[in-house]
Protein backbone atom coordinates (compact mmCIF):
# COMPACT_ATOMS: atom_id res chain seq x y z
CA UNK A 1 0.00 0.00 0.00
CA UNK A 2 1.26 3.83 -0.61
CA UNK A 3 2.63 5.57 1.81
CA UNK A 4 1.69 9.01 0.63
CA UNK A 5 -0.97 10.04 -2.14
CA UNK A 6 -1.33 13.59 -3.12
CA UNK A 7 -4.47 14.77 -4.07
CA UNK A 8 -4.19 16.71 -7.03
CA UNK A 9 -7.93 18.25 -7.16
CA UNK A 10 -9.83 20.82 -4.86
CA UNK A 11 -13.15 21.20 -3.31
CA UNK A 12 -15.64 17.78 -1.83
CA UNK A 13 -14.03 15.13 -4.30
CA UNK A 14 -10.53 16.24 -2.56
CA UNK A 15 -12.19 16.06 0.94
CA UNK A 16 -13.84 12.51 0.05
CA UNK A 17 -9.81 11.14 -1.23
CA UNK A 18 -8.41 12.56 1.89
CA UNK A 19 -10.78 10.62 4.00
CA UNK A 20 -10.47 6.97 2.09
CA UNK A 21 -6.47 7.71 2.61
CA UNK A 22 -6.92 8.39 6.06
CA UNK A 23 -8.66 5.23 6.85
CA UNK A 24 -6.09 3.15 4.74
CA UNK A 25 -3.59 4.82 6.81
CA UNK A 26 -2.11 6.80 4.05
CA UNK A 27 -0.31 10.36 4.91
CA UNK A 28 -1.90 12.89 1.89
CA UNK A 29 -0.60 16.19 0.14
CA UNK A 30 -3.26 18.32 -1.19
CA UNK A 31 -2.42 20.35 -3.95
CA UNK A 32 -3.85 24.48 -4.08
CA UNK A 33 -3.98 27.31 -6.21
CA UNK A 34 -3.63 30.61 -4.60
CA UNK A 35 -7.95 31.20 -4.43
CA UNK A 36 -8.10 27.86 -2.41
CA UNK A 37 -5.35 28.40 0.16
CA UNK A 38 -8.14 28.50 2.97
CA UNK A 39 -10.15 25.09 1.75
CA UNK A 40 -11.28 22.54 3.38
CA UNK A 41 -9.43 20.26 2.38
CA UNK A 42 -6.03 22.02 2.83
CA UNK A 43 -6.85 22.25 6.45
CA UNK A 44 -7.11 18.51 6.97
CA UNK A 45 -4.30 17.42 5.26
CA UNK A 46 -1.01 16.35 5.97
CA UNK A 47 0.88 18.63 3.63
CA UNK A 48 -0.36 21.18 1.77
CA UNK A 49 1.76 22.81 -1.86
CA UNK A 50 -0.06 25.77 -3.32
CA UNK A 51 0.96 25.30 -7.36
CA UNK A 52 -0.21 28.28 -9.10
CA UNK A 53 -2.28 31.25 -9.09
CA UNK A 54 -6.07 31.13 -9.44
CA UNK A 55 -7.12 30.20 -12.70
CA UNK A 56 -6.98 26.33 -13.38
CA UNK A 57 -4.80 26.32 -16.37
CA UNK A 58 -1.95 27.34 -13.98
CA UNK A 59 -2.57 25.39 -10.86
CA UNK A 60 -4.93 22.37 -11.04
CA UNK A 61 -4.46 21.85 -14.71
CA UNK A 62 -0.49 22.70 -14.36
CA UNK A 63 0.97 19.23 -14.39
CA UNK A 64 4.57 20.06 -14.08
CA UNK A 65 3.41 21.43 -10.79
CA UNK A 66 1.82 18.90 -9.43
CA UNK A 67 4.28 16.69 -10.57
CA UNK A 68 6.67 18.57 -8.74
CA UNK A 69 5.07 18.57 -5.60
CA UNK A 70 5.00 14.84 -5.47
CA UNK A 71 8.68 14.87 -5.98
CA UNK A 72 8.54 17.52 -2.87
CA UNK A 73 6.85 16.02 -0.51
CA UNK A 74 7.63 12.05 -1.16
CA UNK A 75 4.35 11.09 -2.49
CA UNK A 76 3.93 7.72 -4.40
CA UNK A 77 0.81 8.18 -5.98
CA UNK A 78 -1.91 10.54 -7.32
CA UNK A 79 -5.36 10.50 -7.34
CA UNK A 80 -6.51 13.10 -9.78
CA UNK A 81 -10.43 13.18 -8.52
CA UNK A 82 -12.74 14.01 -11.13
CA UNK A 83 -12.54 16.80 -13.69
CA UNK A 84 -9.44 18.45 -14.04
CA UNK A 85 -6.40 15.81 -15.19
CA UNK A 86 -8.60 13.38 -14.31
CA UNK A 87 -8.60 11.75 -17.77
CA UNK A 88 -6.03 13.01 -19.25
CA UNK A 89 -3.77 10.57 -20.66
CA UNK A 90 -0.74 12.75 -20.82
CA UNK A 91 -0.76 13.32 -17.21
CA UNK A 92 -1.37 9.81 -16.61
CA UNK A 93 1.97 8.89 -18.69
CA UNK A 94 3.79 11.67 -17.40
CA UNK A 95 2.81 10.12 -14.04
CA UNK A 96 4.19 6.75 -14.70
CA UNK A 97 7.37 8.40 -16.08
CA UNK A 98 7.79 10.52 -13.16
CA UNK A 99 7.56 7.17 -11.33
CA UNK A 100 4.38 7.87 -9.53
CA UNK A 101 1.11 5.81 -9.75
CA UNK A 102 -1.89 7.08 -11.20
CA UNK A 103 -4.77 5.90 -9.58
CA UNK A 104 -7.08 5.25 -12.37
CA UNK A 105 -6.77 3.39 -15.91
CA UNK A 106 -3.14 2.87 -18.15
CA UNK A 107 -2.67 6.53 -19.88
CA UNK A 108 -3.80 4.53 -23.33
CA UNK A 109 -6.84 3.19 -22.12
CA UNK A 110 -7.44 6.69 -21.09
CA UNK A 111 -6.35 8.14 -24.77
CA UNK A 112 -8.80 5.27 -26.57
CA UNK A 113 -12.33 5.70 -24.02
CA UNK A 114 -11.91 9.83 -23.75
CA UNK A 115 -11.84 9.63 -27.75
CA UNK A 116 -16.05 9.50 -28.13
CA UNK A 117 -15.08 8.16 -31.72
CA UNK A 118 -12.95 5.51 -30.69
CA UNK A 119 -14.47 4.26 -27.78
CA UNK A 120 -17.57 3.69 -29.79
CA UNK A 121 -15.29 1.66 -32.68
CA UNK A 122 -13.80 -0.26 -29.50
CA UNK A 123 -17.29 -0.76 -27.84
CA UNK A 124 -18.97 -1.50 -31.28
CA UNK A 125 -15.85 -4.30 -31.37
CA UNK A 126 -17.00 -5.89 -28.32
CA UNK A 127 -20.55 -6.41 -29.31
CA UNK A 128 -22.06 -3.32 -27.19
CA UNK A 129 -25.28 -1.65 -29.11
CA UNK A 130 -24.55 1.69 -30.56
CA UNK A 131 -26.99 4.15 -31.48
CA UNK A 132 -26.99 4.91 -35.19
CA UNK A 133 -24.24 7.16 -36.44
CA UNK A 134 -20.82 7.03 -37.21
CA UNK A 135 -17.84 5.41 -35.94
CA UNK A 136 -15.34 7.73 -37.91
CA UNK A 137 -15.11 11.72 -36.83
CA UNK A 138 -16.83 13.24 -40.21
CA UNK A 139 -14.33 15.45 -42.21
CA UNK A 140 -17.18 17.80 -43.93
CA UNK A 141 -20.03 19.06 -43.92
CA UNK A 142 -21.25 17.70 -46.32
CA UNK A 143 -20.83 13.90 -45.45
CA UNK A 144 -22.19 14.70 -42.13
CA UNK A 145 -25.17 16.61 -43.83
CA UNK A 146 -25.87 13.03 -45.85
CA UNK A 147 -25.00 10.78 -43.14
CA UNK A 148 -27.21 12.45 -40.82
CA UNK A 149 -30.45 12.40 -43.72
CA UNK A 150 -29.54 8.99 -43.51
CA UNK A 151 -30.21 8.01 -39.77
CA UNK A 152 -33.19 10.59 -39.30
CA UNK A 153 -33.66 13.67 -37.62
CA UNK A 154 -33.17 14.66 -34.86
CA UNK A 155 -29.73 14.26 -34.67
CA UNK A 156 -27.15 14.95 -32.19
CA UNK A 157 -23.47 16.66 -33.04
CA UNK A 158 -21.14 15.53 -30.42
CA UNK A 159 -17.14 16.63 -30.00
CA UNK A 160 -15.08 13.48 -30.10
CA UNK A 161 -13.13 14.99 -27.44
CA UNK A 162 -15.98 15.97 -25.74
CA UNK A 163 -17.07 15.31 -21.70
CA UNK A 164 -19.28 16.78 -19.21
CA UNK A 165 -22.17 17.69 -21.55
CA UNK A 166 -20.11 19.80 -23.25
CA UNK A 167 -19.66 19.79 -26.91
CA UNK A 168 -22.70 19.02 -28.24
CA UNK A 169 -25.78 20.08 -30.46
CA UNK A 170 -29.41 18.48 -31.19
CA UNK A 171 -30.56 19.08 -34.91
CA UNK A 172 -34.22 19.31 -35.01
CA UNK A 173 -34.07 20.12 -38.78
CA UNK A 174 -32.13 19.70 -41.60
CA UNK A 175 -32.11 23.35 -42.52
CA UNK A 176 -29.93 24.02 -39.40
CA UNK A 177 -27.56 20.98 -40.16
CA UNK A 178 -24.72 23.10 -41.68
CA UNK A 179 -24.72 26.18 -39.09
CA UNK A 180 -24.86 23.54 -36.02
CA UNK A 181 -22.11 21.43 -37.44
CA UNK A 182 -19.69 24.57 -37.81
CA UNK A 183 -20.63 25.86 -34.65
CA UNK A 184 -20.02 22.72 -32.56
CA UNK A 185 -16.56 22.17 -34.45
CA UNK A 186 -15.81 25.62 -33.48
CA UNK A 187 -17.10 25.12 -29.74
CA UNK A 188 -14.92 21.63 -30.01
CA UNK A 189 -11.86 23.12 -30.74
CA UNK A 190 -12.11 26.05 -28.47
CA UNK A 191 -13.04 24.25 -25.68
CA UNK A 192 -11.29 20.82 -26.23
CA UNK A 193 -8.35 21.86 -28.63
CA UNK A 194 -9.74 19.19 -31.14
CA UNK A 195 -12.43 20.05 -33.38
CA UNK A 196 -13.66 16.88 -34.53
CA UNK A 197 -16.86 15.71 -34.12
CA UNK A 198 -19.71 12.76 -34.88
CA UNK A 199 -23.22 12.47 -35.25
CA UNK A 200 -25.54 9.75 -34.30
CA UNK A 201 -29.46 9.72 -33.68
CA UNK A 202 -30.96 11.88 -30.65
CA UNK A 203 -33.50 10.34 -28.69
CA UNK A 204 -35.54 12.88 -27.35
CA UNK A 205 -37.85 10.61 -24.58
CA UNK A 206 -34.84 9.04 -23.01
CA UNK A 207 -32.92 7.84 -19.58
CA UNK A 208 -29.72 8.52 -18.86
CA UNK A 209 -28.14 5.35 -17.15
CA UNK A 210 -25.02 4.52 -15.91
CA UNK A 211 -23.44 0.99 -14.74
CA UNK A 212 -20.73 1.73 -12.06
CA UNK A 213 -17.50 -0.80 -12.78
CA UNK A 214 -14.49 -2.29 -10.84
CA UNK A 215 -11.27 -4.18 -12.53
CA UNK A 216 -8.41 -5.00 -11.40
CA UNK A 217 -5.20 -5.78 -12.74
CA UNK A 218 -5.56 -9.35 -12.80
CA UNK A 219 -8.63 -9.76 -14.96
CA UNK A 220 -11.12 -9.58 -12.74
CA UNK A 221 -14.22 -7.11 -13.34
CA UNK A 222 -17.39 -6.52 -11.69
CA UNK A 223 -20.51 -4.08 -12.00
CA UNK A 224 -21.76 -2.48 -9.05
CA UNK A 225 -25.66 -2.11 -10.33
CA UNK A 226 -27.16 0.95 -12.28
CA UNK A 227 -27.10 4.90 -11.50
CA UNK A 228 -30.29 6.86 -13.25
CA UNK A 229 -29.00 10.31 -14.03
CA UNK A 230 -31.52 11.34 -15.73
CA UNK A 231 -32.58 14.82 -14.07
CA UNK A 232 -30.37 17.27 -16.21
CA UNK A 233 -29.71 21.00 -16.92
CA UNK A 234 -27.86 21.63 -20.11
CA UNK A 235 -26.34 18.15 -20.39
CA UNK A 236 -25.30 18.38 -16.64
CA UNK A 237 -26.53 15.90 -13.84
CA UNK A 238 -28.65 17.54 -11.04
CA UNK A 239 -30.43 14.31 -9.53
CA UNK A 240 -28.89 10.63 -9.38
CA UNK A 241 -30.24 7.58 -8.03
CA UNK A 242 -30.19 3.83 -7.74
CA UNK A 243 -31.61 1.69 -8.65
CA UNK A 244 -32.70 3.16 -11.75
CA UNK A 245 -36.62 3.32 -11.01
CA UNK A 246 -38.84 1.59 -13.43
CA UNK A 247 -36.66 -0.13 -15.48
CA UNK A 248 -36.80 -3.92 -15.47
CA UNK A 249 -34.27 -5.65 -13.69
CA UNK A 250 -33.15 -7.96 -16.26
CA UNK A 251 -32.51 -5.07 -18.49
CA UNK A 252 -29.98 -3.63 -15.78
CA UNK A 253 -28.51 -6.64 -15.37
CA UNK A 254 -27.77 -6.89 -19.47
CA UNK A 255 -26.12 -3.64 -19.14
CA UNK A 256 -24.11 -4.67 -16.14
CA UNK A 257 -22.98 -7.47 -18.16
CA UNK A 258 -22.23 -5.81 -21.39
CA UNK A 259 -20.52 -2.88 -20.03
CA UNK A 260 -17.89 -5.43 -18.04
CA UNK A 261 -17.23 -6.96 -21.71
CA UNK A 262 -16.46 -3.52 -22.45
CA UNK A 263 -14.30 -3.12 -19.51
CA UNK A 264 -12.62 -6.18 -20.09
CA UNK A 265 -11.78 -5.51 -24.26
CA UNK A 266 -10.29 -2.49 -23.39
CA UNK A 267 -7.79 -3.41 -20.84
CA UNK A 268 -9.00 -1.15 -18.23
CA UNK A 269 -8.11 -0.59 -14.24
CA UNK A 270 -9.79 1.04 -11.08
CA UNK A 271 -13.00 2.54 -11.01
CA UNK A 272 -15.09 3.72 -13.65
CA UNK A 273 -18.49 4.24 -15.73
CA UNK A 274 -20.21 3.08 -18.87
CA UNK A 275 -23.10 5.52 -20.18
CA UNK A 276 -26.02 4.10 -21.58
CA UNK A 277 -29.16 5.74 -22.94
CA UNK A 278 -32.24 3.91 -23.00
CA UNK A 279 -35.69 4.60 -24.96
CA UNK A 280 -39.20 4.40 -24.56
CA UNK A 281 -39.27 0.70 -25.51
CA UNK A 282 -36.52 -0.03 -23.14
CA UNK A 283 -33.27 -0.53 -25.41
CA UNK A 284 -29.89 0.97 -24.30
CA UNK A 285 -27.23 2.04 -26.16
CA UNK A 286 -23.28 2.78 -25.18
CA UNK A 287 -22.83 6.74 -25.11
CA UNK A 288 -19.32 6.84 -23.35
CA UNK A 289 -17.25 5.77 -20.13
CA UNK A 290 -15.90 8.08 -17.84
CA UNK A 291 -12.66 7.03 -17.09
CA UNK A 292 -12.09 8.47 -13.07
CA UNK A 293 -14.63 8.26 -10.03
CA UNK A 294 -17.98 9.67 -11.18
CA UNK A 295 -19.27 12.85 -8.73
CA UNK A 296 -22.19 10.79 -8.21
CA UNK A 297 -20.48 7.32 -7.17
CA UNK A 298 -22.05 8.01 -3.01
CA UNK A 299 -25.29 6.62 -3.95
CA UNK A 300 -23.75 3.34 -5.09
CA UNK A 301 -21.39 3.08 -2.11
CA UNK A 302 -25.12 3.88 0.02
CA UNK A 303 -26.36 0.50 -1.22
CA UNK A 304 -23.74 -2.02 -1.58
CA UNK A 305 -21.71 -0.81 1.47
CA UNK A 306 -18.75 -1.03 -0.87
CA UNK A 307 -15.97 2.07 -0.52
CA UNK A 308 -15.27 2.99 -4.29
CA UNK A 309 -12.33 5.35 -3.67
CA UNK A 310 -10.60 2.66 -1.35
CA UNK A 311 -11.42 0.29 -3.96
CA UNK A 312 -9.68 2.68 -6.16
CA UNK A 313 -6.61 3.40 -4.17
CA UNK A 314 -6.17 -0.46 -3.56
CA UNK A 315 -6.46 -1.46 -7.20
CA UNK A 316 -3.91 0.92 -7.61
CA UNK A 317 -1.45 -0.70 -4.95
CA UNK A 318 -1.58 -3.27 -6.94
CA UNK A 319 -4.22 -5.90 -5.13
CA UNK A 320 -6.80 -7.86 -5.91
CA UNK A 321 -10.40 -6.77 -6.27
CA UNK A 322 -11.77 -8.11 -3.01
CA UNK A 323 -15.33 -8.90 -4.02
CA UNK A 324 -16.88 -11.10 -6.87
CA UNK A 325 -20.15 -10.56 -8.70
CA UNK A 326 -21.91 -12.62 -6.75
CA UNK A 327 -20.61 -10.49 -3.23
CA UNK A 328 -22.23 -7.15 -4.88
CA UNK A 329 -25.90 -7.49 -3.44
CA UNK A 330 -27.34 -3.85 -3.53
CA UNK A 331 -29.79 -3.13 -1.18
CA UNK A 332 -32.23 -0.02 -0.63
CA UNK A 333 -32.70 3.55 -2.76
CA UNK A 334 -30.22 6.11 -2.38
CA UNK A 335 -31.01 9.12 -4.24
CA UNK A 336 -28.08 12.06 -4.66
CA UNK A 337 -28.83 15.74 -4.85
CA UNK A 338 -26.38 18.60 -6.13
CA UNK A 339 -26.57 21.51 -4.02
CA UNK A 340 -25.15 24.49 -6.20
CA UNK A 341 -23.99 27.62 -5.82
CA UNK A 342 -26.37 29.06 -8.14
CA UNK A 343 -29.17 31.13 -9.03
CA UNK A 344 -31.89 29.12 -10.17
CA UNK A 345 -34.06 32.02 -11.38
CA UNK A 346 -31.14 33.29 -13.22
CA UNK A 347 -30.52 30.55 -15.80
CA UNK A 348 -28.46 29.04 -12.56
CA UNK A 349 -25.83 32.13 -12.91
CA UNK A 350 -23.34 31.24 -10.17
CA UNK A 351 -23.26 33.56 -6.88
CA UNK A 352 -19.91 33.24 -5.27
CA UNK A 353 -19.39 34.87 -2.31
CA UNK A 354 -18.60 34.38 1.94
CA UNK A 355 -20.62 31.69 3.54
CA UNK A 356 -21.71 33.59 6.68
CA UNK A 357 -23.82 30.68 7.62
CA UNK A 358 -23.31 26.92 6.57
CA UNK A 359 -25.42 24.26 8.19
CA UNK A 360 -25.89 20.90 6.63
CA UNK A 361 -28.82 18.64 7.64
CA UNK A 362 -28.13 15.60 9.72
CA UNK A 363 -30.44 12.46 10.95
CA UNK A 364 -30.67 8.89 9.74
CA UNK A 365 -29.16 7.68 6.31
CA UNK A 366 -28.18 10.63 5.48
CA UNK A 367 -24.71 11.19 3.98
CA UNK A 368 -23.34 15.04 3.03
CA UNK A 369 -19.95 15.52 1.36
CA UNK A 370 -18.75 19.01 1.07
CA UNK A 371 -16.19 21.14 1.24
CA UNK A 372 -18.13 23.97 2.56
CA UNK A 373 -17.46 25.29 6.03
CA UNK A 374 -19.13 28.99 7.94
CA UNK A 375 -16.83 31.60 6.69
CA UNK A 376 -15.63 29.78 3.47
CA UNK A 377 -15.34 32.00 0.60
CA UNK A 378 -16.86 30.30 -2.50
CA UNK A 379 -14.78 30.93 -5.02
CA UNK A 380 -15.70 32.11 -8.85
CA UNK A 381 -12.87 30.77 -10.39
CA UNK A 382 -14.23 27.05 -10.12
CA UNK A 383 -17.44 24.67 -10.51
CA UNK A 384 -20.10 25.96 -8.05
CA UNK A 385 -20.57 21.82 -6.49
CA UNK A 386 -20.49 23.11 -2.89
CA UNK A 387 -22.38 19.68 -1.49
CA UNK A 388 -23.98 16.36 -2.50
CA UNK A 389 -26.62 15.17 -0.28
CA UNK A 390 -27.10 11.51 -0.40
CA UNK A 391 -30.01 9.86 1.47
CA UNK A 392 -31.05 5.92 1.65
CA UNK A 393 -33.77 4.32 2.22
CA UNK A 394 -35.77 1.06 2.08
CA UNK A 395 -37.76 2.57 -0.63
CA UNK A 396 -37.58 5.19 -3.40
CA UNK A 397 -40.52 7.09 -1.74
CA UNK A 398 -38.99 7.04 1.60
CA UNK A 399 -35.62 7.89 0.37
CA UNK A 400 -37.60 11.01 -1.40
CA UNK A 401 -39.33 12.12 1.94
CA UNK A 402 -35.99 12.27 3.44
CA UNK A 403 -34.20 13.48 0.62
CA UNK A 404 -36.88 16.72 0.76
CA UNK A 405 -36.23 17.12 4.59
CA UNK A 406 -32.72 17.16 4.10
CA UNK A 407 -32.80 19.78 1.61
CA UNK A 408 -35.20 21.75 3.81
CA UNK A 409 -32.74 21.58 6.84
CA UNK A 410 -30.16 23.20 4.94
CA UNK A 411 -28.72 26.36 6.44
CA UNK A 412 -26.20 28.18 3.68
CA UNK A 413 -26.14 32.30 4.06
CA UNK A 414 -24.42 34.95 2.73
CA UNK A 415 -24.33 38.06 0.99
CA UNK A 416 -25.38 37.12 -3.01
CA UNK A 417 -25.53 33.58 -1.85
CA UNK A 418 -28.21 31.60 -3.41
CA UNK A 419 -28.02 27.86 -3.93
CA UNK A 420 -30.22 25.15 -6.06
CA UNK A 421 -31.11 23.44 -2.69
CA UNK A 422 -35.51 24.97 -3.32
CA UNK A 423 -34.89 24.02 -7.00
CA UNK A 424 -34.10 19.97 -6.49
CA UNK A 425 -36.67 20.22 -3.84
CA UNK A 426 -39.19 21.65 -6.70
CA UNK A 427 -38.13 18.51 -9.06
CA UNK A 428 -38.53 16.27 -6.01
CA UNK A 429 -41.87 16.67 -5.67
CA UNK A 430 -43.42 17.20 -9.49
CA UNK A 431 -45.39 14.15 -10.59
CA UNK A 432 -43.58 12.72 -13.29
CA UNK A 433 -40.25 12.35 -11.10
CA UNK A 434 -42.40 11.30 -7.95
CA UNK A 435 -44.33 8.60 -10.60
CA UNK A 436 -40.35 7.77 -12.33
CA UNK A 437 -41.86 8.66 -15.12
CA UNK A 438 -39.16 11.76 -16.21
CA UNK A 439 -36.56 11.27 -18.54
CA UNK A 440 -34.04 13.98 -19.45
CA UNK A 441 -36.45 16.61 -20.20
CA UNK A 442 -37.77 17.19 -17.19
CA UNK A 443 -35.77 19.66 -15.60
CA UNK A 444 -36.49 21.85 -19.01
CA UNK A 445 -40.74 21.29 -18.57
CA UNK A 446 -40.18 22.65 -15.02
CA UNK A 447 -38.23 25.60 -16.04
CA UNK A 448 -41.14 26.15 -18.96
CA UNK A 449 -44.04 25.79 -16.52
CA UNK A 450 -42.65 27.83 -13.97
CA UNK A 451 -41.69 30.68 -16.05
CA UNK A 452 -45.65 30.31 -17.88
CA UNK A 453 -47.01 30.70 -14.35
CA UNK A 454 -45.27 33.37 -13.73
Amino acid sequence: MFGTVLIANRGEIAVRVLRACRELGIRTVAVHSTEDRDSAVVRMADRSVQIGPAPARQSYLNAAAIIEAARQTGAEAVHPGYGFLSENPDFAEVCEASGLTFIGPPAEVIATLGDKTAARAAMSAAGLPLLPGSIEPLVDVEGAARLAGEIGYPVIIKAAAGGGGRGMSIVEDPSEFSRAYQQTRGTAQTLFGDGRVYVERYLASARHVEIQILCDGYGNAIHLGERDCSVQRRHQKLVEETPAPGLPAELTARMGEVAVRGALATGYLGAGTFEFIVDTENNFYFMEVNCRIQVEHPVTEAVTGVDLITEQIRIAAGERLTLTQDDVRPRGVAIECRVNVEDPTRNFAPTPGVLEQFVPPGGPFLRVDTHGYAGYRVPAAYDSLLAKVIAWAPDRAQAIARMRRALGEFTIEGPGIRTTAQFLDRVLRDPLFAEAKHDTSLVARILEADAQAT
